[in-house]
């Protein structure tokens, strides 16, 4: 029997047709095809062949330079079909990377639950990396996942990012949003292609710290995009930024929950299964090998436990591997965010990211810093000297068995003295400030 010809079908072949036409812009533009394309135009044209010595060289370092990111790539196909994406919603899409941590998918879950606060209607989709998808779930925020290029046997990068402009190419095409808010430090090459052409999608970049001259970022990768968001931080830059003639929005840093959020310390030691009556220290160090004596979370660990009726709250990365050891005395959780627990703890001892950082400031627990020295660009020891200056944290730069000794001594003598910061969160600021931007159109 014939099928009849439906609006519906109709939009399906134009989503197949315009597919197809992805698929075969990418084969056009890949560098396997035009530099045959080139070798086969020099032997229809005889006259070319000797300067394939120097032509074919030149084209290879042009196609080197692209695929570095220091030349831009052949333009994207405009895929803007049958009209479906000259109307928008009271919808926004956002795609937070992820890293060693969780940083990107935090600070977009800490603007997406003020913006639903704000505007109930408004229907935030994540398209992410993050296969934490479940931590969505309590705030009612659906989403679409990919997994990251290292998890996809025998592909090459250009093949992932085909499928990346795929999937992102149908949740725009779906959900028909207002904005794009990407988080992450590096805009991947089938998320340009996805999002280019999109007049009527306001693209924003969430992005810490400024884009500074010969930073390994694709050239043509900015002009993409509509605004950057700059989160702040408690230390400030005085780097020259490149000139990229783009709206820049900024706040106060950002942090998830509010006080409001937070357990109270009665709750928070139940649920931990620590008594009320102890002193309790909270350690989050990330990477490091437990079982090594000489490691710096073994030696912090065997510090602490020396304490009388001292209990250690070990937080361990939902995204990372299990931590395998046990302790009188020690309590491994696995949560998130775990700090709705810090009411329930009297220190914690962590390392300099952004994220735990001002969680810990804004909630006013007294810390000892073990800041990453190599993390380029992220200046953890100036920030975490910030708590020092302040008069609640304490900072090791060198960690030994002795300086650790000390600094947890120097932790516990503070432990009592608790104040917490009254700066403004970053997130609430956003939200008043993209919810003024957004713009439906029927």
């Amino acid at each position: 029997m014939p099928r009849n010809s439906t609006g519906g079908e109709q939009i399906e072949d134009s989503t197949s047709i315009m597919r197809l036409r992805r698929e075969l812009h990418r084969l056009r533009t890949s560098p396997s095809l035009r530099l045959g394309a080139h070798i086969t135009t020099a032997i229809r044209k005889p006259w070319r062949a000797p300067l394939l010595i120097l032509s074919l060289p030149f084209m290879m370092l042009m196609i080197g330079l692209e695929l570095i990111g220091l030349k831009a790539q052949p333009k994207a196909l405009q895929t803007n079909s049958a009209g479906r994406d000259l109307t928008k919603g009271n919808c926004v899409v956002m795609f937070p990377t992820n890293g060693v941590g969780f940083g990107h998918f935090t600070r977009m879950l800490a603007l997406a639950k003020r913006m639903k606060q704000h505007d109930p209607s408004l229907e935030i989709i994540f398209f992410t990396t993050m296969p934490t998808l479940h931590l969505l779930k309590p705030y009612s925020i659906p989403a679409h996942h990919i997994s990251g290029p290292k998890y996809f046997k025998g592909f090459e990068s250009d093949e992932w990012n085909a499928l990346l402009e795929e999937e992102l190419t149908l949740c725009i095409e779906t959900h028909k949003p207002s904005m794009f808010i990407f988080d992450g430090a590096f805009p991947y090459r089938g998320m340009l292609r996805a999002i280019q052409g999109r007049d009527v999608l306001k693209k924003i970049w969430m992005r810490r710290g400024m884009f500074r001259k010969g930073a390994k970022i694709p050239v043509d990768s900015i002009q993409h995009f509509d605004s950057i968001i700059r989160p702040g931080d408690a230390i400030s830059e005085s780097t020259q930024e490149i000139d990229h003639a783009l709206e820049v929005l900024t706040s106060s840093p950002i942090v998830l929950l509010d006080q409001s959020d937070l357990l109270s310390r009665e709750q928070a030691r139940y649920r931990l299964g620590i008594p009320l009556d102890c002193r309790a220290v909270y350690v989050q160090l990330g990477a490091g090998q437990i079982n090594d004596i000489s490691s710096e979370i073994r030696m912090t660990l065997d510090a602490l436990l020396r304490y009388d009726n001292l209990h250690v709250i070990l937080g361990e990365s939902m995204i990372g591997d299990r931590i395998d050891i046990e302790m009188p005395n020690l309590h491994i959780i696995r949560d998130y965010p775990n700090a709705q627990y810090f009411n329930g703890f009297d220190a914690v001892i962590q390392a300099g990211g952004y994220n735990s950082f001002h969680e810990t400031r804004a909630f006013g627990l007294p810390a000892l810093f073990y800041p990453n020295m190599e993390t380029g660009m992220d200046d953890q020891l100036a920030r975490c000297m910030v708590a020092e200056e302040e008069g609640w944290g304490f900072v090791i730069e060198e960690r030994t068995q002795n300086s650790i000794r000390d600094g947890i001594g120097n932790l516990l003598a503070h432990a009592q003295n608790r104040n917490t910061s009254s700066q403004a969160n970053g997130a609430d600021e956003l939200c008043r400030q993209l919810i003024s931007q957004l713009e439906v159109v029927d």
